[in-house]
């Protein structure tokens, strides 16, 4: 009730429908078919988990992306949760402007993990090692670097300010990467520029 309180207050944002537990919100999803979904992890019965599989295994609901709110902070869960489509992922104590912004980061396409997040993804990559990711061979060495950077949470704009260069550059060298990996949005181009061991220069 306080996310729906908070969403509707906000210009240009309608809250579809809440649901109590995952198997109500996969039916609120195949009837409303929202432009995002926040999602817990841990629900009864269905999991916010298999929920998520259940979303990238429908074509027809692949459209709806999903932005993780929960309490849990576990590495397994952000890895997890990332593997299985998520496209964010915040923390309920995040204050209601992060919540707000990462709707509307989710909506435009942009994937969104918080800091502290991203540390512990970074953190989870480095102790697994790396792995094979097909088509890495075919980034140009800027798509590479615009890749690693992404990889750390950074927005398109963070990124140009970093490296003294505009937004469209990156949007363009991040776009090309996402083709060539075959990545279907912005966070599982985090996933595979993780799995290949990817970090910026310096």
């Amino acid at each position: 009730m306080g996310l729906r309180a908070l969403l509707e207050r906000e210009p240009g944002l309608e809250c579809a429908g809440e649901a109590a537990d995952g198997a109500a919100a996969l039916a609120l999803v195949r009837r409303t078919r929202p432009d995002v979904l926040l999602l817990d992890i841990r629900m009864p019965g269905t999991d916010g988990l298999a929920v998520l599989r259940a979303l990238a295994g429908d074509p027809e609901l692949r459209g709806t992306r999903v932005v993780v709110v929960t309490t849990f902070a576990v590495d397994e869960y952000v890895f997890a949760a990332l593997q299985a489509g998520a496209s964010g992922f915040v923390l309920k104590d995040s204050a209601p402007d992060e919540l707000v912004n990462a709707v509307r980061v989710v909506a435009a396409g942009e994937a969104l993990l918080s800091p502290a997040i991203t540390r512990k993804v970074i953190g989870l990559f480095g102790r697994h090692g790396t792995e094979p990711v097909e088509g890495l061979d075919l980034l140009t060495p800027r798509e590479r670097e615009l890749a690693a950077w992404v990889a750390t949470g950074r927005s398109n704009e963070e990124i140009a300010r970093e490296l003294v260069i505009s937004p469209e550059t990156v949007r363009t060298h991040v776009s090309r990467a996402m083709v060539k990996l075959r990545a279907r949005d912005r966070a599982q181009l985090v996933v595979f520029a993780m799995r290949a061991g990817l970090t910026p220069p310096g």
